[in-house]
Formats: structure tokens, C-alpha cells, sequence
């Protein structure tokens, strides 16, 4: 058994705990400052819990010490002093942040480290990435790659159609930062919240706009290869509208406390959800232009005899699986490694990675 550690005891540290520890292969300890959050977890004979506080290096580093990996589940703005802290403690570090900027500073932190540094293990950044490399790698020539996902309620009951499924400080980064994509060949930024589009699937109609991230590394791997390349977030029409008039006409993107604090009084969490990933690439096979896309939708199902949202199953289940890779030597051991390393086929065939599955959800490659 490898002795894990969890950083976060939330909705998706949780997950991540409960999966690794009912497979049989890893000792996890799940740290956090909160006791509160400590409590929820769930006892097992394989789970322990320890209060730490990040800012406290000390006690971070003591705690890391001789374990085979630390996973981050922790705000985003808690990532370079985790990943820190793992390459002074010598062991291999995986994370599930958004944030273009801290992601960098990981990358520079790899530089010279001897064991693994994988960011952005998520959904999107993450999964989307695999989908849409293994998409890619079947043409000869790119024109373009489109992202899409999302993570809805099934039952909208509110004017922003949306209910908190994940991290409230990560929406919140990934609706303000700017976007990465690549426009006519060239790398560039664009707003989050713009470029609104809408689109079908399955008979029901969504909306997508730019928000930051969820590209990962994909950009710099791409570059040059491609004409465009895009991610943006789905939404249920009409929430783009209101979260622009929170965000810029009332001022709340220079008051993220105070729209945090709003979104986690006013809007419930719920299960029931849905996550949807959409990927379209077109490019030159033999001469022809052809488009190619991957469709799936993700609804929340249990976990270890525990119902689990999508967007818990599918964030935690993502990060689980390329943990076993790493563990059984499916995966480059040393250094920085991006998400788009690692294949889909043999990621879609770990038993983490097996929740993506589309006999499981009567999803669809087209």
C-alpha cells in the first residue's frame, strides 16, 4: 500500500479519499485546518485525518515527509505552497487547480525536481485534455479544437439555472482571469464571460462563453499546429448575462469575498447533476477536411455505496486514476508532466478512470 496525502477535506478531497481508500491500494491522510471538515470524513480503516495549516511550511513539510504522493484539493491560491513543499519533501505531486498562473509556477518548481509534478488532474483542466489530444493525434493536419464543458444541476430552479457543485473560489477565478486560445495560429488572451455561443445536445439547448483554465497546458503543446484553439465553460441560457452584470456593473470581480459569500447563502448544493464534456476537432486526413467529436455526459452515481455528484465522481475519479498510472509506472515518474501525456485509452481503462466510461452513461464518440 502507498501512503497518500489529501490536502482539503471538501466535496472533492472527500471523494478523492474515499476512492483510494476502498480500493484496497493506498493508506490516505486527509489534512485541512478546518476540524469541522475533518469530521465529515469518512472513517476507515485505511483514512486518517490530520489539522494543518497550510501557511504553517513546518508542519506542511513534516506531514509529507516519506510519503509517496500528495494530492491538492485546496483552493487554488494554496497550490504553490503545496507543490513547494512536495519537491522539499521529495515526493510526487498532483493538483486539481484552474489557475494559469500558479500552474507556471509549478512548472517551475519541476524544473529541477526528481519526482513528478502533474497540475490541472481535474475535469477540465484534465480530462478534456486527454479527449482532445487523442482527438487530434488521429489527423494529419489541425484547423481546430473546441472545448466544452460543464457541470449543471439537472433540475434548474434559479435565475442563474446553476447550483454549486464545486469549488466557489474556482468559478469565481475562472469567470474573472483571462482566457488562453489560439486565434488564426497565434496565442493570445481573451475575456472570460465573452464569445457566447449556444449549442444543441440531446434535444436541449446550452449556452458557452470563454472562462480561464480550462485549456491547461494544451496551448503551448498545440502551438503551431493548429488555426484555433478554444475552451469554454456551458451554462443554461441566461446565466452569462447575470454573472456580467454581478461581475462588471455591480463590481463584484474587485469584491470576490463578498460574491463568494453571496453564491454560498443564496445557491444550494445538490447532487442530482449532470457534467457534460464536448469536443469538436477538424483538421486534413488524406486530403479531406473532417470533423471529429466526443460527446459524454456524466450524472452522479455512487461511490462506494454513497451517492456522489458527477462533478465530484468525475473531478476526483480523473486525479485517482492518474495516481494509479504513476504508481504502476504507466506514467513518466520525474519532472513536470502534462495532462496530455497520458493516453485515453489507458486512462479510460484504470479503475478510476473507469467512472468516464461511456457504457456507464449511454454516452457517445461520434
Amino acid at each position: 500500500m502507498k501512503d497518500i496525502v489529501v490536502i482539503g477535506a471538501g466535496k472533492i478531497g472527500s471523494t478523492i479519499a474515499r476512492m483510494l481508500a476502498h480500493s484496497g491500494d493506498y493508506r490516505v491522510t486527509v489534512a485541512d485546518r478546518s476540524d469541522e471538515q475533518l469530521a465529515a470524513i469518512e472513517r476507515h480503516a485505511a483514512v486518517s485525518t490530520a489539522v494543518v495549516d497550510i501557511a504553517d511550511g513546518a508542519a506542511l513539510r513534516a506531514l509529507l515527509a516519506g510519503k509517496f504522493a500528495v494530492l491538492s484539493a485546496a483552493p487554488y491560491h494554496l497550490t504553490v505552497a503545496i507543490a513547494e513543499a512536495a519537491a522539499d519533501a521529495g515526493l510526487h505531486y498532483l493538483d486539481l487547480t484552474e489557475d494559469v498562473e500558479s500552474t507556471r509556477q509549478v512548472k517551475r518548481i519541476a524544473e529541477n525536481a526528481r519526482t513528478a509534478f502533474i497540475p490541472q488532474c481535474g475535469l477540465a483542466p484534465g480530462f478534456i485534455s486527454i479527449v482532445a489530444n487523442d482527438l487530434a493525434s488521429r489527423f494529419d493536419s489541425l484547423e481546430s479544437v473546441r472545448m466544452r464543458v460543464g457541470a449543471l444541476p439537472q433540475y434548474p430552479s434559479n435565475a442563474l439555472n446553476y447550483n454549486l457543485t464545486w469549488s466557489t473560489d474556482g468559478v469565481i477565478n475562472e469567470y474573472i482571469e483571462p482566457c488562453e486560445a489560439i486565434v488564426e495560429s497565434a496565442l493570445i488572451e481573451v475575456p472570460a464571460l465573452e464569445e457566447r455561443e449556444e449549442f444543441s445536445l440531446d434535444g436541449v439547448t446550452y449556452e458557452a462563453f470563454n472562462t480561464s483554465g480550462g485549456l491547461g497546458t494544451l496551448c503551448d503543446t498545440l502551438k503551431g499546429k493548429v488555426r484555433t484553439l478554444n475552451y469554454k465553460t456551458i451554462r443554461y441560457p441566461g446565466h452569462a448575462a447575470i454573472m456580467k452584470a454581478l461581475l462588471n456593473d455591480l463590481g463584484l470581480r474587485h469584491r470576490r469575498e463578498v460574491l463568494k459569500d453571496i453564491f454560498e447563502n443564496a445557491l444550494p448544493t445538490t447532487t442530482q447533476d449532470v457534467v457534460i464534456i464536448f469536443v469538436t476537432v477538424s483538421g486534413r486526413k488524406g486530403g479531406r477536411l473532417i470533423q471529429e467529436t466526443y460527446a459524454n455526459k456524466v450524472y452522479s452515481a455512487p461511490v462506494a455505496g454513497s451517492l456522489h455528484s458527477a462533478i465530484q465522481i468525475t473531478t476526483a475519479g480523473s486525479i485517482c486514476a492518474v495516481l494509479d498510472m504513476l504508481a504502476d509506472g504507466s506514467l513518466r515518474a520525474e519532472g513536470f508532466v502534462r495532462q496530455e501525456e497520458i493516453a485515453l485509452d489507458t486512462f479510460l481503462a484504470n479503475r478510476f478512470g473507469h467512472y468516464y466510461a461511456q457504457e456507464n452513461h449511454g454516452a457517445r464518440a461520434a
